[in-house]
């Protein structure tokens, strides 16, 4: 068993933490919370916003306030403070490693950086009324401050993986998980802005009955409906080369783990279409794609480091 010290420990756990962070923020989405504190950082002009109309202050509008999405929201904030501070954490801890591993120290600032821009950010979103646009790039920098805490954690505990890839083999797999994390990426970006699309149909003065929201967001949505097919594609080539070349151990592991989020995306996605768009699978849809995503890039580290072994 790996013994791991503070700072892959604390590393590992923020990572997780920030995946818990997406799915938070899917539910607020699914609730449509999104909105439930209308300024920030206070919520209702409060540090700790109102339980009923009575404790409403008086600037704010009562038609604004609904307890549930606002306090929804609320505990979304919270769950951002803590990250916000683990990642700090994070950061601190990395010193141990600014001479050893350069790379541990600079990721985890940049990861650092990017939670301060990442908390400006979020309170543009709020003031701009979930301005399309903003929530996209509000996912692509959570999504990259993943990535980002996922590179340091890595390289901090690269030394206690042993990994063996055949050099054709490491090079074929790294090209094929690259154009795969390439086309995830991109598909993520049209999802989120279908969602987009979404919230100002449900949003409207006559809101049109769930069932044919998708029908009615424009051509988005059959793009992202088409290019999914280019991502499974992805997969299943990579699902080939790893038989093909008898892939094994963590390898193996990983590849097929991939194989399965991009085969249960698809699935979720095929439900929220034929099911009327449940909220627990739009909440299933956006972690696990930022899941998928992850395991992507966790894999092409792990075969990189197959080829310096």
């Amino acid at each position: 068993m790996m013994k791991l010290n503070t700072f892959q420990k604390t590393a590992i756990l923020t990572v997780a933490a920030t995946l818990f962070l997406i799915l938070v923020g899917g539910l607020v989405r699914a609730a449509g919370a999104g909105l439930g504190c209308p300024d920030w950082p206070k919520c209702f002009g409060m540090w700790i916003p109102p339980t009923s109309l009575a404790e409403l202050p008086s600037q704010f509008d009562a038609s604004q306030f609904n307890v549930y999405n606002t306090w929804i929201e609320y505990v979304n904030r919270l769950v951002g403070v803590l990250i916000g501070l683990l990642i700090t954490g994070t950061f601190v801890i990395s010193f141990r490693y600014r001479k050893a591993k350069p790379t541990v120290f600079y990721s985890s600032f940049a990861a650092f950086v990017l939670v301060l821009f990442q908390g400006w950010l979020g309170g543009v979103v709020v003031k701009t009324g979930l301005h399309a646009g903003m929530i996209t790039a509000h996912m692509l920098v959570a999504m990259v401050i993943i990535m980002t805490l996922l590179y340091a954690t890595f390289e901090a505990t690269s030394d206690l993986l042993k990994v063996r890839i055949e050099e054709q083999f490491r090079k074929k797999l790294t090209w094929t998980l690259w154009i795969l994390f390439g086309l995830s990426m991109i598909q993520l970006v049209l999802g989120t802005q279908v969602r987009e699309a979404v919230d100002v149909i449900k949003n409207a003065s006559e809101v049109l009955p769930r069932g044919i929201w998708l029908e009615n967001v424009g051509d988005v949505f059959p793009i992202h409906r088409s290019f999914s097919w280019l991502v499974i594609f992805a997969g299943a080539f990579l699902y080939y080369i790893l038989n093909k070349n008898k892939a094994e151990g963590l390898v193996l592991t990983l590849g097929r783990l991939n194989v399965l989020l991009v085969s249960a995306q698809v699935m979720i996605g095929i439900g929220l279409y034929y099911l009327d768009m449940p909220r627990v699978l739009q909440v299933l849809h956006l972690v696990g794609m930022a899941v998928m995503v992850c395991a992507q890039f966790l894999m092409i580290l792990v075969v990189r480091k197959g080829g310096i072994n």
